[in-house]
């Protein structure tokens, strides 16, 4: 059998993969190589980050997802474009596979180090394990204040700066204000005044990939709810106390969230493949120039749009539409008929800016609040694989809307870690395993 293989399970792989599972020639098989048994949805990290989602809500199986492909979970480590081969470190050892095709969709990794101290202070929000460590963070900050006495480290405890403006830091602030907005309750000896969110953004305005008139209603939604919106404002240096700006005014806070920044993937740099700022330079059908057989999508790919010239955005919807487009290509490229370019006019830009509030942009007509939200949440639920899995959620968020932000410090300590004590203050076993229930495929 000949191989067409997707290395990295996101939008861009899954798409890939649901786009050519069961069409491919009957001497062909597909296969997918993961790190992670499930795809994230990214956008709605923000959420369950806000507690108004639970972990599982913003992950879909990868397993649920396939009629006839095999899935490898694990983590490429070689590739041999001129052997067309791939090695990976799975859970039975090293497997080493040869391809005729190669699809990359591997994405690219959060990057700490454009601010100095984010690496050693901040908090980077790229994975849902990212997303539940800053959730128990927050809860610990709050229940932390109401144990201490000295009113300055009351203010810094209750004081949480999110960095950068664009959609994952509007989403990921306007959360957070709800989210304390919706808790505080819980704790008696905690005022409201006490819990404050800062975000800051160093161009002139929120959004920069909306309308003005969008970014403005972000903005006056996350004002008129308590958020201090900063523009124009660069953070210079990060410390264990706070976050040092460009003018040289000094912000008092215990958590700092960072949203900025990626870096790309460490095994493009040993492939040894053509890049331009970080990413792989592909034709216009998509496959990589210079190098056949290997086709790059998603984040990781530099893939320029046939219908205005311009490189196409890193978002999902570019990215699942980049892997309709290569799916196709490949079908004509086994075939023998000539490929097409990628070619997209984008249908609009979403964000949710909290609880029942977001702001879209749809085919050029301007959507804000309630029904803007409500358009975020439809379109990600229907992205959802099989038809339970969107039932189960629709219900799990249909109640959610009528009850408070859930106050649950997930953590996962084992039973030896009680016996010798670490349960009580170490929470290094916390957060480091909150999907081992779908990671397993369940």
């Amino acid at each position: 059998m000949k191989t067409i293989a997707i290395v990295g399970g996101g939008f861009a792989g899954t798409t890939l993969l649901r786009a050519l599972d069961g069409r491919l020639p009957a001497d062909y098989e597909l296969l997918l190589v993961s790190e992670e048994s499930y795809t994230t949805f990214n956008p709605m990290l923000a959420e369950a980050v806000g507690a108004s989602v639970f972990p599982e809500q913003v992950v879909a199986p990868i397993r649920q997802m396939i009629r006839s492909a095999r899935f490898v979970m694990g983590r490429v480590i070689a590739v041999d474009p001129r052997r067309r081969t791939l090695r990976c470190e799975t859970l039975a050892g090293i497997l080493d596979q040869r391809f005729e095709h190669l699809v990359l969709a591997f994405g690219n990794r959060a990057r700490l180090d454009l601010v100095p101290g984010l690496a050693e202070h901040g908090l980077a929000l790229k994975t849902v394990g990212d997303a539940m460590h800053i959730r128990n963070m927050v809860l610990r900050r709050v229940a932390r204040i109401e144990l201490e006495t000295d009113a300055a480290v009351r203010a810094r405890l209750g004081h949480f700066i999110v960095i950068g403006g664009g959609f994952s830091g509007v989403e990921t602030a306007g959360e957070l204000v709800d989210c304390l907005a919706s808790i505080h309750r819980y704790y008696p000896r905690v005022a409201a005044r006490e819990l404050r969110v800062t975000l800051l953004q160093d161009q002139p305005r929120l959004l920069l990939e909306l309308s003005e008139r969008l970014a403005h209603a972000a903005h006056t939604s996350l004002a008129g709810r308590g958020v201090d919106v900063r523009t124009n404002a660069r953070a210079r240096a990060v410390g264990e106390r706070g976050v040092m700006l460009a003018d040289s005014e000094f912000l008092s806070a215990a958590t700092v969230i960072c949203t900025i920044g990626t870096r790309p993937n460490a095994l493009i740099e040993r492939m040894l493949l053509p890049t331009e700022r970080g990413r792989i330079v592909v034709n216009p059908d998509l496959s990589v120039a210079g190098v056949p057989g290997i086709w790059a999508i998603g984040d990781c790919a530099l893939v320029t749009n046939a219908r205005d010239g311009k490189s196409a955005p890193t978002t999902a919807q570019f990215a699942m539409r980049e892997a309709k487009c290569a799916g196709a290509n490949l079908l004509a490229t086994l075939a023998a008929r000539p490929t097409r370019a990628f070619s997209y006019r984008t249908r609009g830009s979403m964000a949710a800016i909290g609880r029942r509030k977001g702001v879209a942009d749809i085919l050029g007509i301007p959507l804000a609040g309630l029904p803007a939200w409500l358009l975020w949440r439809a379109y990600y639920l229907w992205q959802m694989p099989t038809l339970g899995r969107k039932v189960r959620i629709f219900v799990e968020w249909t109640w959610g809307m009528f009850f408070p932000n859930d106050i649950t410090h997930l953590r996962f300590t084992r039973s030896h870690e009680h016996d010798d004590g670490a349960g009580a203050n170490d929470n290094r076993g916390a957060d480091a395993r909150p999907l081992a229930r779908v990671a397993n495929g369940n």
